[in-house]
């Protein structure tokens, strides 16, 4: 038996019920717009592991017959706790249901798409990059800080080819730097910000399950290749090979950070070099999969039911 946590409007979700149900295996989608309420988890932890069940308003499911979870953690305005709380009292309720979840997860002895405690490395960029370096990859040159002073040194001494982006786990657009931004630099005294030299190259997205990887090279002439669109530019995707050593290290570097699934963006430079930016616990692989017919959902089903 195989878990999803997560919500159907979630495009990863629906795509991994929908491999699930291909591939003629057993599964169990916890909608996470109805726990708690028409969805029920109750376990309990002593010397012999972790037992309990999970409840559905058609099924009831042991949890020492999951064999895997596959598991998204979206925002979203919930509506699943007592209406009669006030305002704060069910955002509190809600919290508390979705921290002993996320907590069930992580001592849950099967496979898990992701634990909380293995992404938790996405919440510092500047440690994801120490890691790269100790696997051989190298990584841009980097600063994070809250000087104006220093940032624009920073891209004086990188040639003026400097991005800057989310130091967080939060998700952002990636953006070259120009004179332009000077102004707003002032800004910086407000958080911390993270710029980093400019790496001409090919990007490379890799994903990684278990030993297998699957790597697909992506050319764009957009700042940010997500965002393509967004600029009136293109993206193609194609499926890739990689070095074996490169190959390697992404593979290392996944199960160093405890990940069962996790996508590394890498670049390859003109001088065949390759650097990593980051290593993401939570990839969207849908659009990979879709633009290259890449099996990754097929490999983390298998994953999921022990293979």
């Amino acid at each position: 038996m195989i878990l999803v946590c997560g919500i159907l409007a979630d495009g990863l979700i629906e795509l991994m019920c929908a491999r699930l149900k291909d591939m003629q295996l057993d599964y169990l989608l916890l909608d996470e717009r109805s726990f708690p309420g028409d969805y029920d988890i109750s376990w309990e932890l002593d010397q012999n592991g972790v037992s309990g069940f999970v409840t559905t308003p058609n099924r009831r499911v042991a949890l020492n017959d999951i064999t895997g979870v596959y598991a998204r953690y979206v925002d979203y305005e919930g509506d699943s706790v007592e209406t009669d709380l006030s305002e704060a009292e069910r955002i509190y309720a809600q919290a508390e249901c979705q921290s002993s979840l996320m907590q069930l997860l992580d001592i849950l002895p099967c496979p898990v798409v992701n634990r909380v405690s293995a992404s938790a490395s996405n919440d510092s960029k500047i440690y994801q990059g120490m890691l790269a370096n100790s696997f051989g990859l190298r990584t841009p040159k980097t600063l994070v800080t809250t000087s104006k002073e220093s940032a624009i040194n920073f891209y004086e001494e990188c040639d003026k080819k400097v991005i800057f982006k989310s130091l967080s786990s939060v998700r952002s657009i990636v953006r070259p730097m120009d004179e332009r931004d000077f102004d707003r630099l002032e800004l910086l005294k407000n958080g911390p910000t993270q710029f980093q030299e400019r790496i001409d190259g090919v990007d490379y997205r890799v994903h990684t399950i278990g030993g297998e990887v699957f790597p697909t090279e992506i050319r764009s002439d957009a700042g940010d290749y997500r965002y393509a669109r967004r600029e009136g530019k293109s993206a193609s995707l194609e499926a890739a090979t990689l070095p074996d050593s490169v190959a390697q290290s992404c593979i290392g570097m996944s199960k160093q950070l405890g990940l069962e699934l996790a996508g590394v963006d890498l670049r390859r430079t003109p001088q065949d070099e390759w650097v990593c930016f980051e290593v993401n616990p939570s990839p969207g692989f849908l659009y990979y999969e879709v633009s290259t017919g890449q099996p990754i959902s097929r490999a983390v089903a298998n994953r999921l039911r022990g293979n």
